[in-house]
């Protein structure tokens, strides 16, 4: 029998459940997603840094542990809350259980709850503070309140420059080869998806992954052929990326074609002078509605973000919305006139079928194809 386990929303709702996973308090950001799988995948996502993990789908760990899923190296969620966990999973890959896992990783898992309840608050009222406690006593909502995720992408960023060599034989060699040589791709980590690294390399590119306060002066030195702006935690606007910023505008005046993906969206939204904020709920989750404002098409994608791109913003001389939410009409993707250089709020999947997001990929290949020649 787990011990006693407390929820305290920084609005003064309590919920009793359950500890599973390490046994000790945790005060972060409340966040929900809506994956009914991949919670792997959500553990190990850098962008949910200093957050507090809510899984509305009821039944989580089924597929138990798989390392090969991680999305980084680590668990990356402050906390973790599901309305149940799976206590003996079953799939022929799985290394684990669920419990075990967050005990090794001294992650703490609340269990037991109304999920339903607490995801329509944080609907209804916003992201909110919360607190996971053993000790209904200590419960100090004014420390809940005042907490704030700091230094997120200095945390979850890689220290060094590493290398990494792209497929010999790419998925999609029409689009990924060019007189047989590779493509070279500078991948700046503010918290990079493994899986993002991963599309790149299966199509054939060599990938230098950099760290967050990389310059375009050591972008110059290596010489690529294209720059990834990854995905990432934290308020884009935050001072304390200023320098982040600053080294996207230098960037941009390489001319070198340069993909953005959620965070890096952001970022160079900001570097171009348009201004972000922060949604009431965000968009967490693999079955978030977009439609292509050129096509008309609506495409099923994963998202994990706070903030987003004010559209109106958006100097129509210099860029133009591509992408919009088909939810609530947010900006989900931008194309810069004159420039090489695009972006995506959501995460672009490695499917190239007439359903997927995997043309942006192969819209950024083209892009360096066309800077090379």
């Amino acid at each position: 029998m787990s011990k006693p386990a407390y929820l305290a929303l920084e609005n003064g709702r309590i919920f009793e459940g359950g500890f599973f996973g390490a046994e000790h308090d945790e005060i972060g950001e409340l966040v929900f997603t809506t994956g009914m799988a991949g919670y792997l995948e959500t553990l190990t996502d850098s962008s949910y840094f200093g957050q507090i993990v809510l899984q509305t789908f009821p039944l989580i760990g089924n597929y138990g542990v798989i390392k090969e899923d991680f999305e980084s190296s680590s668990v990356r969620v402050k906390a973790y809350i599901v309305k149940s966990w799976c206590e003996e999973p079953s799939n022929f890959r799985s290394e684990g259980n669920l419990d075990t896992f967050l005990k090794e990783s001294n992650i703490t898992g609340l269990y037991g709850i109304d999920t339903r309840e607490v995801t329509k608050i944080i609907r209804e009222n916003g992201v909110m503070n919360a607190k996971i406690t053993g000790d209904i006593n200590n419960i100090n909502f004014d420390e809940i309140k005042n907490y704030k995720i700091t230094d997120a992408i200095k945390n979850v960023s890689c220290k060094e420059i590493s290398q990494f060599v792209g497929a010999d034989d790419p998925v999609r060699p029409r689009a990924n080869t060019r007189m047989g040589k590779k493509y070279k791709v500078a991948m700046i980590d503010f918290g990079m998806k493994n899986s993002i690294k991963q599309i790149l390399l299966n199509r054939g590119c060599d990938v230098w992954v950099m760290p967050y306060n990389t310059t375009a002066e050591q972008i110059k030195n290596i010489n690529p052929d294209g720059i990834v702006l990854s995905d990432g935690p934290g308020d884009p606007a935050d001072s304390c990326n200023t320098e982040i910023i600053n080294n996207i505008k230098d960037m941009i005046k390489l001319n070198i074609p340069i993909f953005g993906i959620c965070l890096g969206h952001q970022f160079l939204a900001l570097a171009n002078g348009f201004k972000t904020e922060k949604l009431k709920y965000g968009h967490r989750g693999a079955n978030q509605p977009v439609k292509d404002l050129t096509t008309g098409k609506v495409y099923i994608t994963s998202q994990n973000h706070g903030y987003t791109v004010i559209k109106e913003s958006i100097d129509n001389s210099a860029a133009k919305s591509v992408f919009e939410n088909v939810n609530d009409k947010t900006c989900e993707g931008i194309e810069y006139i004159n420039k090489p250089v695009f972006s995506s709020q959501f995460h672009p999947d490695d499917c190239d079928s007439p359903h997927g997001t995997g043309f942006l990929y192969g819209r950024f290949i083209d892009s360096m194809e066309k800077y090379k020649t």
